[in-house]
């Protein structure tokens, strides 16, 4: 099986999470444009609890959320990638990307994204992924458009409406640009 714990996109570095990684994470958590599509602030002690979580994450399965950092600076930037969720009644696997806004509007939630879909598809061989934000959220919408994700509906998560989209992997095999293994530099 390739390695997940480090990945590379043309402006990204992604690693897996550690607890050094805290800090980072924290600043992020604290920051309301950052997390008011995500559920509201983190306090320090709920993202140290929530870094636990998907380090768990990880040991379990294999896989889970890397932390991004700017390729060419090594700047944190933002985090994403796999990892299990239960949404509509379903266990899913869901891509996920959130940035600082300093790094918005430049391309690089899709980047992840189609990085986590090659991942998804070439790697872990899962036959769909979904992605899912709040009704509200359009520039999320357009993340997963752009990654080629298809809406699939509206459900309840963690009592708020969301907009679902999926993306099967029998769909997007003709897109070799978004599930082609990418190489390590």
């Amino acid at each position: 099986m390739v390695a997940l714990d480090e990945r590379h996109t043309p402006r990204l570095t992604l690693y897996r999470m550690s607890a050094n990684d805290l800090d980072d994470l924290t600043r992020m958590h604290l920051d309301p444009r950052v997390m008011a599509t995500l559920g509201g602030l983190r306090s320090p002690e709920v993202t140290r609890a929530w870094l636990n979580n998907h380090l768990e994450h990880w040991r379990i399965y294999g896989y889970g959320l890397w932390l991004a950092r700017e390729r060419e600076t090594g700047i944190f930037a933002g985090r994403g990638g796999l990892h299990r969720v239960e949404i509509g009644g379903r266990e899913e696997i869901e891509v996920g990307y959130s940035f600082l806004p300093e790094f918005w509007g430049r391309g690089l939630a899709v980047e992840l994204a189609r990085e986590s879909i090659r991942v998804a598809f070439t790697v872990l061989n899962l036959p769909d992924i979904v992605c899912f934000t709040l009704t509200t959220n359009r520039a999320s919408e357009r993340v997963m458009q752009k990654a080629g994700f298809r809406r699939e509906g509206e459900v309840i998560y963690k009592d708020l409406p969301h907009v679902l989209y999926r993306l099967r992997r029998a769909d997007s095999e003709g897109e070799s640009e978004t599930i082609r293994e990418a190489p390590l530099p």
